[in-house]
């Protein structure tokens, strides 16, 4: 991976943190709170989804790094790999275990918009810091395998981007009832 492509990833991770942040003026808290049925995450719980997925993504972006060249032969499962060569999730909604649908929902506002814009400096601070492209030393996800750092980057960027899609179905629950 050149330099360019790190500042690459980096950049859309910027971008795509910038929109949820920018989305956050769109709603009031209850219409955070408002899950579309009962089987599904309100906005507010998705946004706090995100924001701890993604800082456990960076907890193993860190791990990467910090790898040396520990785990640098193991490689991420085949759709992983299609997901990478996508640079997208696919148009599926797509089962996680991990997540409960009673996830908490926000407090307020601000503390989602503190918290997206924590990342994105503990991210930019971690990449202005080191050479991500550099690194081969790889952490493990817990379903997809083994990605290096700029991987995890990319992953987390992904993801967020992922869940544009159910920020949309939502949307069109909360604004089709006014």
């Amino acid at each position: 991976m050149t330099i360019n492509k790190a500042a690459e990833l980096l950049r859309q991770f910027n971008d795509t943190t910038d929109k949820w942040i920018t989305y956050l003026d769109d709603y009031t808290l209850p219409m955070l709170h408002q899950r579309p049925d009962v089987a599904s995450w309100s906005l507010g719980q998705v946004y706090v989804h995100i924001i701890a997925d993604t800082t456990w993504y960076i907890g193993q972006m860190r791990a990467a790094l910090s790898a040396g060249n520990s785990d640098h032969e193991q490689e991420m499962r085949a759709d992983a790999k299609a997901m990478f060569l996508q640079n997208g999730f696919p148009d599926a909604r797509m089962a996680n275990p991990f997540n409960s649908l009673d996830l908490n929902q926000p407090e307020n506002k601000a503390s989602l918009q503190q918290s997206l814009l924590s990342i994105k400096a503990e991210v930019n601070q971690l990449c202005n810091s080191v050479d991500i492209s550099a690194s081969i030393g790889k952490a493990e996800h817990p379903g997809f395998y083994f990605f290096s750092a700029a991987e995890w980057l990319q992953f987390a960027e992904m993801h967020m981007r992922h869940h544009f899609r159910q920020k949309q179905r939502i949307d069109e629950q909360l604004f089709d009832k006014k």
